[in-house]
């Protein structure tokens, strides 16, 4: 697997920048994490790839003989007024919407005008072995930079239905004082894929990004993300994902609070069936004083699906009157499911108020016996308590809109 990896990386490129963004992380990819890799210790995603996946995604979309696409992927809208952008088989479509205060390039145009390189790898890549192999590959995303209040929110659409693998690197910055709201929708048909995504996200003082993630991958695809978040000084960053798709599916969340009143929600849900693997891993690093994070993840697992949930909250010294909560609450609806939860605190200054928990169960049988006496079918009743469990993890979603969308997938 790692061979056929190596074999496919690319030796040279039309644009220098980008051929040494290439070098750089060849460089730093060493091998695939595997179960004796203390971050993948309960995910193994290296076991579900498979050959078929990891062809090299095409420079065009394979739908278009035109220049243009004509994928039914992108003949779906949404029920309110969005930016669209959209990624066809790891391609990006470059019909792109002018936004009044917002700069919008490809990722390779961002890095031959050198958009990017003030933000691209900020952060240790020897310690992301998925991020690095993305940036080995990676030649398409999206290069966002924010310089106001935005009026409705930036979807980005990622579809698959082809086997191949697909390195995506976004950059999102938001100037000072800047708010804006961006969903990623993540969906495929029943084809053999590995989905690799890396975004880098810069919160300037007094800023707000919030940041929607629905990953319905098909059943047969591997997914693996990461979100690497910079905070300054007022800066918010509220984050909800939730996580039902692909046979393998790992999403991270690292945000790095450096300056004094960032904040950080991070919200998060997944519902696992038949043999899914799914992981939600997030670090949050409180590097100044009067900093605050909250975390509430829910998970459901049935059949034989597999649970992870990883969660840290490191407080460095000096990074006093700071607050920092965790909680995970998870349902097991069947004997055969599994879950493994590792929260932890790291907590090096005084002053400050953290706690963590993380509990798990069936459903509540005096709940389902009382929707049941109520007329409501078995089936019905637990799915309205599943539903009504994960809820938990979006309440503080404020647009209606998206929060219609997640209950619509729960």
């Amino acid at each position: 697997m790692l061979k056929i990896l190596l074999d496919h990386m690319p030796l040279e490129d039309d644009i220098p920048a980008l051929a040494a963004l290439h070098q750089k992380g060849r460089l730093a990819f060493k091998a695939l994490p595997d179960k004796k890799t203390e971050a993948y210790k309960y995910t193994d995603i290296q076991g579900a790839l498979t050959v078929a996946m990891l062809e090299r995604a095409k420079k065009t979309c394979i739908h278009a003989d035109d220049g243009m696409c004509h994928c039914h992927a992108h003949e779906k809208s949404l029920p309110f007024e969005a930016y669209e952008f959209h990624f066809c088989n790891g391609c990006l479509h470059k019909h792109f919407h002018f936004i009044e205060g917002v700069e919008v390039m490809s990722l390779r145009d961002a890095v031959k005008e050198h958009e990017a390189s003030r933000y691209i790898n900020k952060f240790d890549l020897e310690n992301y072995a998925f991020a690095a192999l993305n940036t080995a590959y990676a030649d398409e995303g999206l290069f966002i930079k924010i310089s106001q209040n935005i009026d409705r929110p930036i979807v980005l659409f990622y579809h698959h239905d082809t086997n191949l693998m697909s390195h995506i690197r976004n950059i999102i910055v938001l100037e000072k004082g800047a708010k804006a709201e961006v969903v990623e929708i993540y969906q495929g048909d029943e084809a053999a894929y590995f989905h690799n995504i890396v975004n880098e996200i810069f919160i300037s003082k007094d800023a707000l990004l919030r940041h929607y993630k629905l990953q319905n991958e098909g059943k047969s695809a591997v997914h693996v993300a990461l979100s690497n978040v910079q905070v300054k000084e007022g800066g918010v960053y509220e984050s909800f994902c939730l996580q039902k798709g692909a046979n393998a599916a790992r999403n991270e969340t690292h945000v790095f609070l450096k300056e004094q009143n960032a904040r950080a929600l991070v919200n998060a849900a997944y519902f696992g069936t038949k043999k899914q693997l799914i992981d939600t891993t997030t670090d949050i690093e409180h590097l100044s004083p009067l900093t605050n994070s909250n975390q509430i993840v829910r998970g459901v697992v049935s059949d034989k699906a597999h649970g992870v949930f990883q969660g840290k909250i490191h407080i460095f010294p000096h990074a006093v009157q700071t607050e920092g909560y965790q909680i995970h609450k998870a349902l097991m609806l069947s004997d055969d499911a599994l879950l493994d939860v590792k929260p932890a605190l790291e907590i090096f200054a005084d002053d400050v108020k953290c706690s963590h928990g993380s509990t798990c169960g069936d459903l509540n049988e005096d709940e389902l016996f009382y929707l049941r006496s109520r007329g409501i079918a078995e089936d019905e009743a637990r799915q309205i308590l599943i539903k009504a469990f994960l809820c938990a993890a979006f309440d503080d979603i404020e647009n209606q809109d998206i929060k219609n969308l997640f209950d619509a997938l729960k």
